[in-house]
């Protein structure tokens, strides 16, 4: 009977996280949040699904550090870390605009996955 919960559980968990991000997506990418060169803020990642092929969003909190930004997930099953590590060419929106960005997955013991965006140089 536990596997039962544990699987109606996790379904909830995916379609809060899902409800949200469809609330939260549209005002993350018009730059309302958005980390200042040096701070912490909102940003949406556009990764490419590994399976699918389709273009998928994800709204972080990340810290933003000159070209760098860093986001986490304690989920271990984030879909947008699985697609960062099947392909890391990925986008983010800053200030309302799309940027390309590299990603480097970082592995670090505990509970949390790290990844830092690298912004373009050309950008």
């Amino acid at each position: 009977m536990i596997v039962g919960m544990v699987m109606i559980t996790d379904e909830l968990t995916q379609q809060a996280f899902r409800t949200l991000n469809h609330v939260v997506l549209p005002s993350v990418k018009a730059g309302i949040g958005s980390p200042l060169p040096i701070g912490s803020g909102l940003v949406v990642l556009e990764t490419i699904g590994r399976k699918s092929g389709k273009v998928r969003q994800a709204p972080l909190v990340a810290t933003r550090l000159g070209n760098r930004i860093i986001v986490s997930t304690v989920r271990r099953d984030s879909q947008w870390v699985k697609n960062l590590e099947a392909n890391p060419d990925a986008s983010v929106w800053l200030y309302g605009r799309k940027r390309p960005v590299s990603a480097e997955i970082d592995d670090v013991p505990g509970p949390f996955t790290v990844v830092t965006l690298t912004l373009a140089a050309d950008e």
